[in-house]
This record gives C-alpha cells, sequence and structure tokens, in this order.
C-alpha cells in the first residue's frame, strides 16, 4: 500500500504557536514537537501520507534537540502533543524532575530502536580481556566490560563514561539494566551523562565518552564513522520495553476529546502503515530528509528492516522485531509498563517506594482514551495491566518477571540497587 505525500510547507516549526485550534472547514490543527529519530515514525507517517488529514487533523511538526526542551515546550503550550520518552509521564505523575508539569500518555508510538554502542578502543579491550570472537551476545558483552572495569579501577584508571539521554528515560533504565544483569553498579562502577540523541556520535568520536544508550539511527551512524561497536539492543534486554509515547497536558485532552480521538485513529492507522514491510523504504526516505531526522536513507531503511552494521569490521546483525510499530497491541499504553518504570526509579533512587506513590503512577499511562477512540476494535486489550516478561520471547536479560500488584517483592530480587533516593541535582538536568 502506498500513499500520495500530503502538501506540506516547509517553513514550518519555526515560531511559538498558540494552543490547537479548530479551522472552520472542520479540520484541528495539532503542533507536536518531536526529535530526530526512527521512533518518531508514527507521528511523522501520520502527518507526510495523509493519515491526519484523513481524519480532520493537521499536524504541525516541530523539530527540536532535547528531551527537557520537549518536557518545556509542551508544559508551556507551545506544543499540543509531543513524541515523547516513555517514562516522561510517571516522571511528571511522580512530580519528580524541574519541570514536573502534568502528563498523560493517551498512545504508544511502538516498540524497539535502541542501542547499546562502546567505544571501539573500550569494546577491543574487552575482547582482549574477555576472549570475545565479536557474536557474543548482550550479557557477555556485559559480563566483559565488568572484566575491564575492575582492571581499570586495579590500575587507577579513569572508570568508562557512559552518556545516556535523559534522566527519565528508557535508555537510562536499560542501560542500567544491562549494566547491573553483568553485574555493574550503574552509580559505582560507571558514570552516566546525558548527551542529547544527535550528539552521541560526535560525543563518543571526541573522547568525551565511552559509550552510550540512545536511539536510531545514532548508534548505526557512531559505527559508520568507525568509532563506535553495538553491544546490546533493546530486544537484548526486554523486547517489550516502553519506548516513546505521545504525550499530551490533561487540560488539553479534557478540552479537546474529539480532536485527541481523531488523532489516536490517525496514528493507529500509520503505524499499522509504517508496520508494513514494503512501506519501509518509502518511510526511509522521508524520515532521511533534513527536516526530520537529517541522515542517510540507507541506513534509515536498514535500521526500520532491523538490518545493520554493528562494527567497523563490518560484522552484520539482522533483529527482526527491532522495530514493532504496530503488531501485538504495541500502541497501548500498558499501566503495566508504566509501574515497571516506577520500579526502575525506585531501584535506581530516584523515588521511594510507598503504595500510595504506585497508585499516582496509575495516571500516567491513559489506557481509557485509547479504547475511547479504538475500544470498538477486537485486538484493543480489555484489562489496563499484565505480568511483563513473562513470556517466552518477551523475557528479560536476567530472567526476571515483573508482577506490577506486588513491587517490593520484585525489587527484592535484585542484588544491584541504589536504595535511597537521590536529590533533584542528581535526577535531572
Amino acid at each position: 500500500m502506498s500513499f500520495i505525500r500530503t502538501g506540506i510547507d516547509k517553513s514550518q516549526g519555526s515560531g511559538v504557536a498558540a494552543p490547537a485550534t479548530i479551522r472552520s472547514e472542520g479540520t484541528r490543527l495539532v503542533r507536536a514537537g518531536f526529535i530526530p529519530l526512527v521512533d518518531a515514525s508514527v507521528l511523522i507517517a501520520a502527518s507526510e501520507f495523509g493519515f491526519a488529514a484523513r481524519e480532520g487533523v493537521q499536524l504541525d511538526l516541530v523539530k527540536d534537540v532535547s528531551w527537557a526542551n520537549i518536557r518545556d515546550r509542551l508544559a508551556f503550550r507551545q506544543f499540543d502533543i509531543a513524541h515523547m520518552l516513555a517514562p516522561m509521564p510517571v516522571a511528571s505523575a511522580l512530580g519528580l524532575g524541574s519541570n514536573p508539569s502534568p502528563v498523560i500518555a493517551p498512545f504508544s508510538l511502538g516498540r524497539g530502536g535502541n542501542a547499546i554502542t562502546l567505544s571501539v578502543q573500550l569494546y577491543r579491550r574487552c575482547q582482549a580481556k574477555a576472549d570475545l570472537g565479536g557474536r557474543e551476545n548482550a550479557l557477555t558483552n556485559a559480563k566483559a566490560l565488568k572484566l575491564v572495569i575492575e582492571e581499570m579501577r586495579s590500575n587507577g584508571e579513569a572508570l568508562p563514561v557512559l552518556g545516556m539521554t535523559y534522566p527519565f528515560s528508557s535508555h537510562n533504565y536499560e542501560l542500567r539494566y544491562w549494566l547491573a544483569a553483568g553485574g555493574i553498579h550503574p552509580d559505582h562502577d560507571v558514570k552516566l551523562v546525558v548527551v542529547p540523541p544527535p550528539m552521541t556520535s560526535d560525543a563518543l568520536s571526541a573522547g568525551a565518552i565511552d559509550g552510550f544508550c540512545v536511539g536510531a539511527p545514532w548508534n548505526m551512524v557512531a559505527v559508520a564513522r568507525g568509532v563506535g561497536r553495538i553491544v546490546a539492543v533493546k530486544e537484548d534486554i526486554w523486547p517489550s520495553s516502553p519506548e516513546k509515547v505521545i504525550g499530551t497536558r490533561p487540560e488539553w485532552a479534557e478540552q479537546n476529546p474529539e480532536t485527541l480521538s481523531r488523532l489516536i485513529v490517525a496514528l493507529d492507522h500509520a503505524a499499522a502503515w509504517c508496520d508494513i514491510p514494503d512501506n519501509r523504504r518509502e518511510l526511509a526516505q522521508v524520515l532521511a530528509e533534513q527536516r526530520y531526522l537529517d541522515a542517510s536513507a540507507e541506513i534509515v531503511h536498514r535500521v526500520l528492516l532491523g538490518e545493520f552494521t554493528i562494527d567497523p569490521d563490518g560484522t552484520e546483525r539482522t533483529v527482526p522485531e527491532y522495530f514493532s510499530f504496530h503488531r501485538d497491541a504495541a500502541n497501548f499504553p500498558w499501566t503495566s509498563q508504566a509501574q515497571w518504570i516506577f520500579s526502575q526509579m525506585v531501584r535506581w533512587g530516584q523515588v521511594a517506594y510507598a503504595p500510595e506513590t504506585s497508585r499516582q503512577v496509575l495516571t500516567a499511562f491513559r489506557p481509557d482514551l485509547y479504547r475511547n477512540a479504538l475500544g470498538s476494535r477486537s485486538d484493543v486489550p480489555v484489562d489496563d495491566l499484565r505480568v511483563e516478561g513473562g513470556a517466552m520471547d518477551d523475557g528479560f536479560i536476567d530472567g526476571e518477571v515483573f508482577n506490577p500488584q506486588d513491587i517490593p517483592a520484585y525489587l527484592a530480587g535484585f542484588d544491584i540497587q541504589t536504595s535511597q533516593p537521590k536529590s533533584p541535582e542528581q535526577t535531572e538536568i
């Protein structure tokens, strides 16, 4: 199936917008912020290929450079909705961060897309220390890094500096989960710093960081530049790990219920289109444009197909489900996944556990709004929560299973964690 791209004014994205308005002909104008990442595909496709227009929604897409900007511009009503990290609405519900304005997530933009990359120099050291052949799994790579860190500490060397995109991000929690699974304490054995996604490859090349966890295509760009080696992908850590969502202010959702429902329908159709392999070359060509990712169309296309080079030597890897935009309820905002995010915030000292705090998290993801728009379909889940990581094809890297109804017992099973909440200065920038 192919669609003719809608006519778009390439000057869009400058200036400050007013809140969404209803045009006289019935078209709703919705201003949407996004970060240049492949996981913004559904939002971009909804605009570019007419899915939003068909539902009477005009999407005005605005590219931004950091998640902090996205958060603030949504809070200050420069955006109506935003491409957003899944943990951001959870952090908002808990009042965490420097600007914890209310945010809800009525739609998930899909699964997959992240990877962990080490500098070539650090990976070569891992190879030498652990006798790696180059095709080991993610857990083996983490254990090899632990051996190198022990050697560095013994020699009095500076410990590795690893980048992630935001303190309240899947990247932060996945990087920490991978490190801890290999026996590495993220707060004691490495230094974690925030690096905006488009800058990760440059920071690695300059030696400012020794590795990073970020979304596509920036891991692959680092490999193509000869400075990075991919050692794990999101599916290795937990395939269903929540990634990006559509975030909006609760008051905007309340004031614009029909617009939001139309938008969810448009995004659902766009997500289904993005999931068709034959459409992904056309999608890649659009994503690669300067006003979106400003990246190689060939790299983007290969990433969309889950086919990529993991090191400068040309080692290839294929992950068929590297991106799942629609299938298997990929767009449903599971409250159990919001609770898992909360469990990681507790595990790493960003917030203390309490039953009432756990209940607050239930306001972050809004399956009720999703069902209001799409509930008549037979494939819409009837439950809001489920046990996560228990399926054979959806397990955690360490074999743990998350029961959202017993978070304390889940956390008690981890030897590596940070028990005391950190100060806001340590968790946010």
